[in-house]
């Protein structure tokens, strides 16, 4: 199981968040060893590894932090540089946020909940702003269309205003997925939004689905 550490640093530019954005409660599924939650007051972290403890969660972390630079390291071709500017600053960011994820995992456990998509133990409209990074459509060729409606849904149910989705492209290749317009003419109203963040080639957009549009009429 590779556990990857992403900085909140990372999270602002991968969703475009402003200051305004983090008010109120903020989820982020599924979040491995993010520092976000650490980093954010009002934030609740979902992953399936949670359920493992801290001391297996340290060792996966630790040992996702070298298996994601030898991954890096091996397709350099795969990716760009530009805002990172050099590869020890982002390894530097990843290490800083497994450390801040490892510290307040162990510090506050309650805001770190073992569960996954499509089925959260979360009440309706319970976070003001539902985030998910590098799961949906990373993984379309493994998780398929039917899962992607279900698990968006479920993060719409959960959201009282806003659902973003980042990246929307597959893993690896940096191909388009499929089924991902198809996809979106089933949604509440939601538009893709270019983001500052750059690292995979072809994903410079986040999905944006407005929650508020279901939770208004339900």
């Amino acid at each position: 199981m590779l556990v990857t550490s992403r900085s909140a640093a990372e999270y602002r530019a991968m969703f475009d968040l402003s200051p305004a954005d983090l008010t109120g409660r903020v989820l982020d599924c599924c979040a491995g060893g993010s520092g976000f939650a650490a980093d954010v007051p009002d934030a609740i972290a979902v992953d399936p590894a949670y359920a493992l403890g801290y001391d297996e969660m340290a060792r996966l972390v630790r040992a996702g932090l070298r298996d994601g630079d030898r991954m890096i390291d091996a397709n350099r071709d795969r990716f760009e540089w530009e805002w990172y500017g050099t590869t020890e600053r982002r390894a530097a960011m990843r290490l800083d946020a497994a450390e801040s994820f490892l510290a307040d995992l162990r510090a506050r456990p309650g805001r770190y909940v073992a569960a996954s998509l499509p089925d959260l133990p979360l009440a309706a409209d319970s976070v003001e702003l539902a985030l998910c990074s590098h799961l949906l459509f990373t993984w379309a060729n493994q998780l398929d269309e039917q899962w992607h409606h279900r698990a968006i849904a479920e993060l719409v149910r959960v959201a009282r205003r806003e659902v973003r989705i980042f990246p929307l492209v597959l893993q690896g290749s940096g191909e388009p997925v499929e089924f991902l317009d198809r996809l979106r003419s089933s949604l509440p109203a939601n538009e893709l939004r270019e983001v500052p963040y750059r690292f995979q080639r072809g994903a410079r957009h986040m999905l944006v689905i407005d929650a508020g549009t279901t939770s208004s009429t339900a």
